[in-house]
């Protein structure tokens, strides 16, 4: 009694996968947040997914669980990480890591959701050091009051009209988050699943075009609710900008024509991530009221 054993699998039968949803909730339930982001929830179901899954199970229970992402282009391989509250405090937890990291190889990363403290003194014992910061912001959408939303000259925005705009929504994506090892590389499926979640709302994703090229997105605002709390809040989900566009302000224009939808929907409140060294977009969302709330940090092995 007492041992756990580590299984990797490429993929997860229905009931290991429910097990895994399931211990996120509780570990979700008793840290105050997510301890893997979505993209690991949707890996669970998925049959095409390239992440691989480790599965820690101790007394024929799951108490443990590591989603694990191959590296892609210049992009690290990035693992998460959840132990189940009731199985805390035998060690599994670093276990979990340790192997993550070792099968990513060199420069893998781990993260740490809220970087608790255990994660922190976790980190300490395993001698890994801070490779990523990533901020969540919030502001209350009623006060302080949202700037008035004024469209320039020489440009259109509109909401998402159907998959039609998809090839180009991918096209702006992926050439905006080039660099970003989760955003960067969707394809057309990372969009449809998302499309089949319940919170998408088509009035919701918003478009910014040149009237004078209307069939080419210069950027764009995917806004998104989080029903799962009570109450409802709201998240600027994804902004991004055609690097040919950059300069014209449609960050911020986007941005706020998010917000304001937001608000009318009766929201109270907003979140959204962005990196800490991001310097522009730190200082448009400071601009526009937002103020950190808590850090989510990468790990990875000292060099």
């Amino acid at each position: 009694m007492g041992e756990t054993t580590l299984r990797w699998s490429a993929g997860l039968d229905a009931e290991p996968a429910r097990a895994v949803r399931a211990l996120l909730e509780r570990a979700g339930a008793a840290d105050g947040v997510a301890p893997v982001s979505e993209q690991a929830v949707l890996a669970l179901s998925a049959t095409d997914s390239a992440a691989e899954h480790l599965v820690a199970v101790r007394d024929g229970v799951v108490a443990g669980y590591a989603n694990l992402v191959p590296a892609h282009g210049e992009h690290p391989v990035m693992a998460e990480v959840a132990v189940d509250p009731a199985a805390r405090g035998h060690g599994i937890g670093a276990e979990l890591v340790s192997a993550a990291l070792a099968k990513g190889g060199s420069g893998a990363r781990v993260w740490a959701h809220g970087n608790k403290p255990a994660a922190q003194a976790l980190a300490t014992r395993l001698g890994l050091r801070v490779a990523r910061e990533l901020w969540q912001m919030r502001r209350a959408l009623a006060t302080p009051e949202l700037p008035e939303l004024v469209v320039p000259e020489g440009i259109v925005l509109r909401t998402y009209e159907g998959t039609a705009d998809d090839a180009e929504l991918l096209r702006v994506n992926n050439v905006a988050f080039a660099w970003h090892p989760e955003q960067g590389g969707w394809t057309q499926r990372d969009i449809t699943v998302r499309h089949e979640e319940s919170w998408f709302d088509p009035k919701g994703l918003f478009i910014a075009v040149d009237p004078a090229d209307p069939d080419r997105i210069l950027g764009f605002h995917w806004t998104k609710v989080h029903y799962e709390n009570n109450p409802p809040v709201g998240e600027v989900y994804v902004v991004g900008i055609d690097s040919a566009a950059q300069g014209r302000g449609l960050g911020r224009l986007l941005t706020l024509a998010g917000l304001r939808y937001l608000r009318e929907r009766g929201l109270p409140e907003v979140l959204l991530y962005t990196e800490a060294d991001n310097t522009a977009a730190v200082r448009t969302y400071t601009r526009l009221g937002f103020e950190r709330s808590h850090v989510d940090v990468a790990y990875s092995a000292a060099d």
